[in-house]
């Protein structure tokens, strides 16, 4: 038995409050089982005393009526076990102990009040920010390129016809409870196989689930119930997109995968189809939403093929939410060499809209990346920046300097939207 002392019963107060905070989330269970519970009593009485017929003279006989009103009861408790069987079931066969079923039933009941966000992108950087992310809301939708044609997903992508998997895959798992033993199923990679090495077993559920159901939409879906997904990964056109880089020296460059190892500045990202039409849950997903961040990601391969599909850009502008840009913190071979952290936007701006995000989240961290990582971290270099608002934070991982740390990227996201951003904080410039 735990001791009672001071600390004990701070712990005991926090447990209840955790409880009774959760407990909104499954009272109408609770109140269904105690209706329940309420008419089996009543439907016990009129079998016991005969008075149902006070109330319904000559419609059965009395025990007959009693019977019928207590097989009612029984059918609402059993509707309200399965119910909170379906609610908590597997929150309470997950834990071990009070203080943590309370903590995980808080968690659940406080994300699902989360704000409505949308990310828009790809690739790692995207499963990075979704990590983060879903610690604070469950109402998340990740709008996903279709541009990849490399590795496994550009082999499935040509020889199946389905739409690439592995950011979809990727994503998917970052929003997944921490089932270690299933995500790490659903990323295992085969190294061995003719037809098989290099394909991830994730790529190929999806690429089977996409053939039995016809559907890629419907093949996420079946993905994330099997992941107990929170949130929603949805691809920004169903359309099989091919990516185009024009360089300033005029030469063209095809395919997502040849775009990175050119060795030409880019001056403009294209897609064919040129018309490929939103998924109109994407576009209803950014219309509904109180917080959209683009990026981090690769800025020509990653983020702005999204943007180019007809209809995205159009209703990010459209909405009410909060828009924000997250800068990679470091420079990409091939695409951002030289970039600074107005170049970044610069692109995307001359892409869509100069009023496509209201903020741009930067790095303020480290100076250097130092080996063996290549490029450079993204510098600030004094350029205007019109249409938005600078926002630094310390945002490295000291573990992997070239990308973002999750928490810290989150965190960052949900102060501007909780507080907005105090003049110190952000280089506010022309047109703001």
């Amino acid at each position: 038995m735990r001791a009672r002392n001071g600390s004990g019963r701070a712990s005991g107060w926090q447990t209840f409050i955790k409880f009774a905070y959760a407990g909104l989330g499954v009272k109408r269970w609770i109140l269904l089982w105690s209706a329940g519970v309420g008419i089996i009593a009543i439907g016990l009485a009129f079998v016991s005393k005969n008075v149902f017929d006070l109330f319904l003279p000559n419609f059965l006989p009395w025990y007959l009526e009693g019977v019928l009103l207590g097989g009612v009861g029984v059918a609402a408790v059993a509707a309200s076990v399965f119910g909170l069987y379906r609610s908590v079931g597997h929150v309470v066969l997950a834990t071990s102990g009070i203080d943590s079923l309370a903590d995980t039933l808080y968690t659940r009941r406080y994300r699902s009040r989360g704000p409505r966000i949308v990310t828009i992108g790809g690739g790692t950087g995207m499963s990075v920010l979704l990590r983060g992310l879903k610690e604070h809301t469950d109402n998340i939708s990740a709008i996903v390129t279709v541009g990849d044609d490399g590795g496994s997903s550009g082999r499935l992508r040509e020889n199946f016809g389905v739409l690439p998997p592995g950011d979809f895959r990727n994503c998917l798992i970052a929003l997944s409870d921490d089932e270690t033993l299933v995500r790490d199923l659903f990323q295992y990679r085969f190294d061995r196989g003719e037809g098989l090495e290099g394909h991830s077993f994730g790529n190929l559920f999806i690429a089977a689930m996409t053939d039995i159901t016809g559907n890629f939409e419907a093949a996420l879906e079946e993905f994330s119930r099997v992941l107990a997904v929170h949130g929603r990964v949805l691809p920004a056109t169903n359309e099989s997109l091919q990516l185009s880089a024009k360089l300033f020296d005029g030469t063209v460059v095809d395919g997502e995968s040849n775009i990175g190892t050119n060795g030409g500045v880019i001056r403009e990202l294209m897609i064919r189809p040129p018309d490929a039409s939103a998924v109109p849950g994407a576009i209803q997903a950014i219309l509904d939403a109180e917080i959209i961040v683009i990026g981090p990601g690769s800025l020509y391969t990653s983020i702005l093929p999204n943007l180019l599909v007809k209809g995205l850009a159009e209703a990010v502008l459209n909405t009410e939410a909060r828009k924000l840009y997250v800068c990679n913190v470091a420079t990409e071979h091939g695409e951002t060499i030289g970039y600074t952290v107005a170049d970044h936007l610069s692109a995307l701006q001359q892409h869509t809209s100069s009023a496509i995000v209201d903020y741009v989240i930067a790095n303020s961290g480290i100076a250097e990346l130092g080996p063996p990582f290549k490029g450079r971290l993204v510098e600030q270099d004094g350029s205007d920046v019109e249409h938005a608002r600078i926002v630094t934070a310390d945002l490295i991982d000291r573990e992997f300097p070239v990308r973002h740390d999750a928490a810290k990227l989150a965190d960052s996201i949900l102060a501007v939207y909780h507080r907005g951003v105090p003049e110190a904080e952000t280089k506010t410039r022309a047109g703001a």
